[in-house]
């Protein structure tokens, strides 16, 4: 393994990741990568969020290889790994959720890939679901339509046969796992953390994008992911940020009568239709609709 011990060794990659209430999955994180790299040097970071229980503590003890910082406030996953970034020392930066693991040690092929093409700002790679690891949840992003924000995810849902072995730019990159050229944050800055949670990586995404750069898939090197584990499937809060931070990556993304268009859309027709869809559903989920649509509408320094 090249955890990095001596002080004058260059780091390749820095794994950052957020802690929230999540001890057993970060320690199955932290261990998968310990145990599976050989083929870069690396540094891990766990930025723990407030969490409820000294999580930061048992973490610091259990792994003393790994930098920890202990948040004092739940800032939200853009701000947890922008104070991961800022104590960061890798050429590159993984931007990793806490509820993925590895198998196979492919990082390598990730910085080659970096190599191949200066235009290359960040990469994602082959992510499938950890309750079916023979399963895909991302192979890359179709573009969003300009109006209603809608897209696709290649290769959801599909096996994991090959198919999708293809390296290839992308639209964007999903946020369980990227990985950024530091060079570029000089350029973008951190990633913006008036979202909270969600869309963050998007928005990201865009900027990078805006400055020249390309996003990449690279299948060579894999995760697995547990879905949804720290937020729940379906829940009222990924429902509100879900909710709101659509409408603001429109408002911040967009422009002229594009971005009016766009808002007015979410705003009105979105919000109307899933909000009746809810209340027969689920109404804990229509008012969280509701309630994110609304603090959108009223949330300060929209731009910042």
């Amino acid at each position: 393994m090249q955890k990095i011990k001596e002080m004058n060794k260059d780091i390749d990659i820095s794994f950052i990741t957020i802690n929230y209430n999540g001890l057993k999955d970060t320690c199955e994180l932290i261990e998968s990568l310990d145990k599976t790299i050989e083929s870069v040097t690396y540094e891990i970071i766990v930025v723990d969020n407030a969490s409820t229980n000294n999580e930061a503590i048992i973490i610091e003890k259990k792994y003393p290889h790994v930098i920890v910082i202990a948040s004092k406030i739940n800032g939200g996953f853009s701000a947890g790994n922008n104070l991961g970034i800022k104590v960061s020392k890798g050429k590159y930066l993984c931007i990793i959720n806490n509820d993925t693991y590895i198998k196979s040690d492919h990082w390598n092929l990730i910085i080659k890939r970096f190599k191949s093409s200066e235009k290359i700002g960040a990469i994602s790679p082959k992510i499938c679901f950890a309750e079916d690891e023979q399963t895909i949840q991302f192979a890359g992003y179709t573009p969003f339509t300009p109006i209603t924000l809608r897209n696709s995810t290649i290769g959801f849902g599909q096996p994991d046969d090959g198919k999708y072995n293809l390296a290839m730019p992308t639209a964007f990159l999903h946020g369980a796992a990227m990985i950024i050229k530091r060079d570029i944050i000089k350029t973008v800055g951190l990633m913006p953390d008036i979202y909270f949670l969600y869309f963050e990586e998007i928005d990201w995404c865009t900027q990078i994008r805006n400055a020249g750069y390309e996003l990449w898939y690279e299948p060579a090197c894999k995760i697995f992911h547990k879905e949804s584990k720290s937020t729940g499937v379906d829940s009222t809060l990924k429902t509100y940020y879900l909710a709101r931070n659509r409408i603001l990556y429109a408002y911040r993304n967009k422009k002229g009568m594009i971005r009016f268009l766009s808002v007015a859309y979410l705003l009105l027709l979105v919000t109307t239709k899933s909000v009746i869809i809810n209340c027969f559903r689920k109404p804990k989920n229509a008012l969280a609709f509701i309630k994110g649509t609304w603090d959108f509408i009223f949330l300060k320094n929209k731009n910042t």
